[in-house]
């Protein structure tokens, strides 16, 4: 079975996010919940652990060389 990681409500913050994302990844997560929001200070819930789209769109990036670092596909 498919192991998905929602690491913005497992943390409750957003700082956490990128490093559990990264963790959950090497430890063979097969994907991620991340919740993303243009202004996670004006949501209307969960805006603590909500990152911006540029933040989201740089985890991404980040996240190419732990995949790839795992030998896995992206």
């Amino acid at each position: 079975m498919p192991v998905i990681v929602d690491p913005s409500h497992g943390t409750g913050k957003r700082s956490l996010i990128n490093p559990m994302s990264k963790a959950s990844i090497a430890a063979g997560a097969d994907g991620l919940m991340i919740e993303v929001h243009p202004c996670p200070e004006c949501a209307l819930s969960d805006g603590e652990e909500s990152l911006t789209f540029q933040q989201f769109a740089n985890l991404m990036e980040e996240l190419k060389n732990v995949i790839e670092i795992c030998g896995r596909t992206f």
